[in-house]
């Protein structure tokens, strides 16, 4: 009773903080920092992804204060328990954003379809289209597509993740609903969507069991605004929204933070993540972070940015050697 109270707590501020605020100021239950200590060489802003006018279809890149050639690419993505369109200026801009930038990668912030715009799996096939984006307008914004990573926070690290671990999966199959996965969006349908490494920070990645020992008992639940259809006895259905459902041994790397007081994604999520993808058989690295909440106390420590870094470097550097 109290996680479900805490959780719709967060939700109402969630919503209001975004109604608002332009750009939305919170992920849904944390503090998603702005840019006041960004450090970049360039930047480019509202690029639309898609090919058509849309707020919930533009990008914001960054480029690293030393300038170069290339530079091997993240995207982040922001939290919103997928409610918001357009709050990529609030994408943790001042933590995970500018510790991306100083470590030398350009940095991709996207918007991307609210469950008010549409339903699910509109907001995947979005993120995917700025994956092939990034492919298709690297000489253009000075993109060293030999490496893309792709990071998010809450909601955006649930898209990260299912980036991640659908790249070998372009759809999924409930009787005679398919779920595609890839879509359509963009001038890029031809190029890759897929990615080489993934950082999920406090990730909502199995809905079927938000709660640890099951489905929420709530009245309203992000995850059904977001499929357009109540959880109860549309489990199946839900299983095409889990990040955990398409996990297999060819699947990208990824890392995960989640904090022990994490009141609105429980850490229970981290730690089942990490054992699908042992099971499965994919690289990962998982940090439960003691006293750590749903992106405020000590998340965003050096030492948690650090391990980020280095992740990718690491990554980088075992793909380069291929």
């Amino acid at each position: 009773m109290k996680n479900t109270l805490l959780l719709a707590t967060a939700l109402m501020l969630s919503t209001f903080a975004m109604a608002q605020f332009p750009g939305g100021g919170f992920g849904f239950g944390g503090q998603q920092n702005p840019a006041a200590q960004m450090e970049f060489s360039e930047k480019f802003t509202d690029i639309n992804y898609a090919g058509d006018t849309l707020v919930y279809h533009n990008l914001d890149i960054y480029l690293p204060k030393e300038v170069k050639e290339s530079y091997p690419v993240v995207i982040h993505i922001y939290g919103s328990a997928w409610f918001s369109n357009s709050s990529k200026g609030m994408a943790d801009l001042g933590t995970i954003c500018n510790a991306l930038l100083k470590a030398g990668y350009a940095v991709v912030t996207p918007n991307h379809r609210s469950s008010g715009d549409a339903k699910y799996p509109a907001q995947i096939n979005d993120i995917k289209a700025v994956v092939r984006f990034v492919r298709g307008e690297a000489e253009k914004y000075h993109f060293d597509t030999s490496f893309i990573g792709i990071s998010g926070f809450s909601s955006g690290g649930h898209l990260s993740t299912l980036t991640g671990t659908s790249g070998n999966n372009p759809s999924y199959t409930v009787g005679e609903k398919v779920y595609d996965l890839e879509g359509n969006v963009g001038n890029y349908t031809s190029l890759s969507s897929k990615v080489d490494a993934v950082c999920d920070w406090s990730g909502p990645i199995d809905l079927l069991h938000m709660d640890c020992k099951g489905a929420r008992d709530m009245k309203f639940l992000p995850e059904e605004a977001v499929m357009g259809m109540p959880f109860e006895g549309n489990a199946d259905h839900y299983m095409a929204l889990n990040a955990t459902t398409y996990a297999d041994k060819d699947d990208a790397p990824v890392i995960i933070f989640h904090g022990t007081e994490d009141n609105v994604v429980p850490s229970c999520q981290g730690e089942w993540l990490h054992e699908v993808l042992d099971k499965a058989g994919v690289y990962n690295e998982v940090n439960i972070v003691a006293g750590g909440g749903h992106g405020w106390g000590p998340m965003y420590t050096e030492e948690n940015l650090g391990k980020m870094v280095s992740f990718l470097n690491k990554i980088r550097s075992e793909k380069s050697k291929k």
